[in-house]
């Protein structure tokens, strides 16, 4: 089984070259500020592992206060060299407030590095489950009675009004000239028959609605 060749990256190579020039301005203004010898290539080494522990805690742990806080003060530590050793500022004539940073800087990354180390977030606790409802007793189902029909009292014979009886309809007036026709049709019929036409079949033959019928079959009689 081959191995794979050594591919090189574009992006590891910036990262390397990112780092060499990083470290060289913070050991610049670290032998500046008065740290010569070994101190002045412990500086970039200090400032770098701050910066990777924070981002690593960010990276692992999510997102927290402390992590942020180490991680922008590393971030601020190694931009303001990198500035500072562009021309900005004289390293021959370093000001003192400079110095006592320099100084302090050991201090505040071993108490970084220490908190960063050892301090544990707090885990979010699981929301409480729901509590499983209590099933009610179901309820016996009250059935309404309905109020019995109080009977109604039956008039007397004598309390009961007599209502006239209904006049008849008057007969509808028939025309004289269907009533004409009419005869002629009963005459026929008596002529092939010998019996006097019926009223159905006066209908039938007239084309009338039976009312009418029966009021011309009143007038041939």
């Amino acid at each position: 089984m081959t191995r794979p060749a050594l591919r090189v990256d574009a992006v590891l190579v910036q990262a390397v070259i990112a780092g060499a020039l990083s470290f060289a301005h913070l050991h610049d203004l670290a032998a500046a500020a008065g740290q010569d010898g070994w101190k002045a290539w412990a500086y970039p080494i200090s400032v770098d592992l701050l910066l990777v522990a924070s981002w690593r805690r960010l990276r692992s742990d999510g997102p927290s206060r402390l992590a942020w806080c180490w991680f922008v003060i590393a971030l601020v530590a190694s931009l303001g060299a990198n500035v500072a050793t562009a021309g900005l500022l004289d390293l021959d004539h370093v000001p003192a407030w400079l110095r006592i940073l320099v100084a302090a800087w050991p201090a505040l990354a071993f108490m970084g590095g220490t908190l960063l180390a050892h301090s544990t977030t707090d885990p979010v606790p699981d929301p409480p489950a729901p509590a499983a409802p209590i099933p009610e007793p179901n309820p016996e189902p009250v059935t309404e009675t309905e109020p019995e029909p109080v009977p109604e009292p039956v008039p007397a014979v004598d309390d009961i009004p007599v209502l006239p009886a209904p006049e008849p309809a008057p007969a509808s007036p028939v025309p004289a000239a269907l009533v004409d026709h009419a005869r002629k049709v009963a005459d026929d019929h008596r002529t092939r028959t010998g019996s006097p036409i019926d009223t159905d079949t006066l209908r039938a033959r007239l084309g009338v609605p039976p009312h009418l019928a029966d009021a011309i079959a009143a007038q041939l009689a």
